[in-house]
């Protein structure tokens, strides 16, 4: 007779090693603001800025007539399954179920990175969220900002020049949403041999690479390094598409935490696969983003 089992999702605990593959290779994830979510929607507060007056002594205070809205966050599920012969568990020196978790986390991380910045297309199939890139690519009428304001792309494709990378963080510099203590750069690798021979007006490196655990800096600001930072139609954990360059500000970024990483394993044994020798191992995460504002970013394609 087929046994029944009731295998229960098993939350990767903080510190295991497919948190820190993750959190390695996944700028999103280490550094965005982290927001819990409870149900597969969340509503956060966006504003559009207040004004201030002078009021003369016995004047009539003056009213702000900025426009609040908000960003929803609604949580996509990144998940995958594997088969695993029992022969290979049973046999086999190496840890292939722990081995296929960190894969599983290096691929989630990349593509998460990708779907929150840079794939092109709108949120649709194939397109989890609003990406970084598509909001500035988007005109927003609430908030005033014109589509593609803020992004310049590189006159020549894998060379761009110091003026292209200071009028691109210069963009972020001007805006009511400037914070240098919560700006960051997040950058595709690519970008990295380009920057080495970028020099400013006085012949100074704008580029800095971090030495004994600092990080790299590009005009003082910390640079984080995303293999999901290509141009992408969808999200994919392998984007081939132009390399880019963002400029954030981490508290403006916002990670909705629905569940997860996580895993379940089926056993090859119960009463669903008695037929094979196989048993299922299933991963998943469920997140959702939004950027708060796009006047608080800039984006360089390079």
């Amino acid at each position: 007779m087929a046994r029944n089992t009731y295998e229960a999702w098993i939350p990767e605990e903080y510190g295991s090693e497919v948190i820190q593959r993750i959190n390695q290779t996944s700028v999103v994830e280490a550094i965005a603001s982290r927001i819990p979510m409870s149900t597969d929607t969340r509503h956060v507060a966006r504003s559009a800025g207040m004004g201030v007056d002078v009021v003369d002594k016995g004047g009539a205070y003056g009213e702000d007539v900025s426009l609040n809205d908000e960003v929803v966050l609604y949580a996509k599920k990144f998940g995958k399954a594997i088969r695993v012969a029992e022969e290979d568990i049973n046999d086999s020196l190496p840890n292939i179920i722990s081995t296929k978790m960190k894969d599983w986390a290096t691929s989630y991380a990349k593509v998460l990175d990708n779907s929150c910045l840079a794939v092109t297309a709108a949120a649709g199939t194939g397109v989890p969220f609003t990406s970084l890139y598509n909001l500035l690519h988007t005109t927003d009428a609430t908030v005033g900002y014109t589509a593609d304001s803020n992004i310049t792309t590189a006159a020549t494709a894998g060379a761009p020049t110091y003026a292209e990378f200071s009028s691109t963080i210069g963009l972020v510099e001007v805006g009511d949403y400037y914070d240098p203590a919560t700006m960051v750069a997040i950058a595709h690798p690519a970008f990295r041999k380009s920057l080495r021979g970028v020099l400013d007006t006085q012949n100074r490196p704008i580029f800095i690479e971090g030495l004994n655990g600092t990080p790299d800096t590009i005009f003082g600001v910390p640079i984080r390094w995303s293999l999901g930072a290509r141009t992408s139609a969808v999200a994919t954990a392998s984007p081939t598409g132009r390399p880019l360059m963002a400029f954030v500000s981490t508290e403006l970024m916002q990670l909705g935490i629905r569940s997860g990483p996580e895993s379940v394993f089926i056993d090859g044994r119960d009463g669903l696969s008695a037929l094979t020798d196989e048993s299922i191992l299933k991963m998943r995460s469920r997140r959702g983003w939004a950027y708060g504002h796009p006047a608080g970013a800039s984006i360089l394609v390079g």
